[in-house]
């Protein structure tokens, strides 16, 4: 059942012992979001605990530096930025058993009892703390900067045609806090700086990059054996696939990893036109019109040419 933020801030305010769910393969979203209302919930003298069916890149470790498990059963699950129960990994058992999602993806299945979309924000986090401040809940430094790193990195910095005026209202909000946001030492950390291992399979997806359709087209790949082999950790492709969107005339960039052996994560971007969502739609997964992703078992080269085509079809749709 779709719910406003009213209903949803009641429901907020009357959780006592709440288990928080973010997807698998999580990103700065799904994990701001988390760990953001983990902190607020705690704030107000709940228990409140994060979980997430992967290992947590280090990249965002300083998200819960000051976070430690309180181990209770829960009364309450809240899952966050999570459009499908199959995007739970793991954790899909909680499926049926979720509370509130709270989302921003147009392509939720409403799988939740209580569902809070807001399909017109540019990341999960918004939503987050529009909800905070309809249920009066505190945001401190820490939850703030959680709930930033959300916005920044689901919006490239801000860069994403996703981004509305609302999105910037809501980060110069934050930033007005009796506290100082340490905005740019945290787009450093997200977005600058590279381990010597985060350049190497940078250059591995460059290398592997394929320009088809035209020239309209980037496709590239990275399988277990490549990762073996360079001895780069699954960490350092975290946030990789908007990497063939750099290259000049791609409206298309398709990055495609082998998670287990013939199990391969899609990743698709898209420039002006092309829609990623529905691109991805037709394996089974979905997301945003710019950003999009998908699950295909198979031979690499099989799943390669399964995408070919459905970007050629998509190339074809949108007139190029």
């Amino acid at each position: 059942m779709r719910i406003g933020f009213e209903e949803a801030a009641d429901f907020l305010n009357g959780c006592t012992d709440v288990l928080i769910i973010t997807h698998a393969s999580p990103d700065g979203d799904t994990l701001g979001c988390g760990f953001g209302l983990c902190r607020a919930l705690r704030q107000c003298g709940k228990k409140a605990d994060v979980v997430c069916a992967d290992p947590i890149p280090p990249r965002y470790d300083f998200l819960k530096e000051w976070y430690a498990p309180q181990g209770f059963e829960p009364k309450q699950i809240i899952a966050v930025d999570i459009a499908d129960t199959k995007l739970m990994g793991k954790l899909s058992d909680y499926g049926d058993k979720v509370d509130l999602c709270v989302d921003h993806h147009i392509t939720n299945t409403g799988y939740a009892k209580r569902l809070l979309l807001g399909e017109k924000s540019a990341a999960a986090c918004e939503v987050v703390y529009t909800l905070l401040k309809t249920a009066g809940m505190p945001i401190d430094e820490t939850a703030a900067m959680c709930l930033y790193t959300g916005i920044a990195t689901d919006t490239g910095c801000f860069k994403f045609e996703s981004v509305t005026p609302e999105t910037h209202m809501i980060a110069a909000e934050l930033y007005r806090y009796e506290f100082p946001l340490p905005a740019a030492k945290l787009n450093r950390r997200l977005f600058d700086i590279k381990s010597q291992s985060r350049v190497k399979a940078e250059g591995i997806i460059i290398k592997n990059t394929e320009l088809l359709c035209d020239g309209k087209c980037a496709m590239t790949s990275v399988t277990l054996d490549e990762e073996r082999e360079s001895g780069i950790s699954a960490d350092d492709f975290d946030g990789i696939a908007s990497l063939p969107m750099q290259f000049e005339g791609v409206e298309i960039a398709v990055t495609v990893r082998e998670k287990d052996p013939g199990r391969f994560k899609i990743s698709i971007r898209t420039g002006t036109d092309a829609n990623a969502s529905r691109i991805c739609s037709s394996f089974g997964g979905g997301g945003h019109i710019r950003a999009a992703g998908c699950t295909i078992t198979g031979r690499l080269d099989d799943v390669k040419a399964q995408l070919l085509k459905a970007c050629a079809e998509e190339l074809h749709n949108v007139g190029y």
